[in-house]
């Protein structure tokens, strides 16, 4: 369990899975028994517009959910990037999607975890989980839930008429765990 508050601001464009991996993470958190809030938020377009939503999780009740400046992000575009890497508390990490985002633009300042997930996700097989492979990096960065607590809630976020996914989604998770 961990010892304290904790939030993330998961962003990207639309079509890369943000919700899918926030929603994925606030269930792992409730059945881990922490409070959690998950607020989506998207742009004009769904695909390829711009997606972002906040996950907060703490052993007490969560007064306000809203971030100012979050605790940790993960960023899987650029524009992204730009938007949230400013409002990173000082102290926060940020996981940053390397396949899509110029090292040059990741400010050396900042605690980063530059995965290359794309490229990770295409060496599994599907370049859809590049997300995946982000928030499990994002795990072994922040130590806030334990992998298989992840893994497991996979199978109650995922639909049914897509449980043959749920293994390879469980390696990608595993692979940014790892690279982390």
């Amino acid at each position: 369990m961990p010892e304290q508050y904790q939030d993330v601001i998961i962003a990207g464009f639309g079509g890369q899975g943000v919700m899918l991996i926030g929603n994925l993470l606030a269930q792992a958190g409730m059945e881990y028994g922490l409070e959690v809030s998950f607020i989506p938020v998207y742009g004009a377009e769904m695909r390829g517009g711009t997606a972002n939503c906040t996950v907060v999780m703490d052993k007490h009740p969560i007064g306000a959910p809203l971030v100012r400046e979050p605790l940790s992000t993960i960023v899987l575009n650029e524009p992204s990037l730009a938007k949230f890497q400013p409002r990173l508390n000082p102290h926060g990490v940020q996981v940053v999607n390397a396949s899509l985002v110029e090292a040059g633009l990741v400010d050396a300042a900042r605690r980063s975890v530059c995965i290359p997930a794309n490229d990770m996700a295409h060496e599994l097989g599907n370049v859809k989980l590049a997300n995946m492979v982000a928030l499990g990096a994002w795990l072994k960065a922040t130590a806030v839930l334990p992998l298989a607590v992840v893994q497991e809630a996979l199978k109650r976020v995922v639909n049914a008429h897509y449980a043959n996914l749920i293994p390879i989604n469980a390696r990608a998770l595993e692979a940014g765990y790892n690279f982390a």
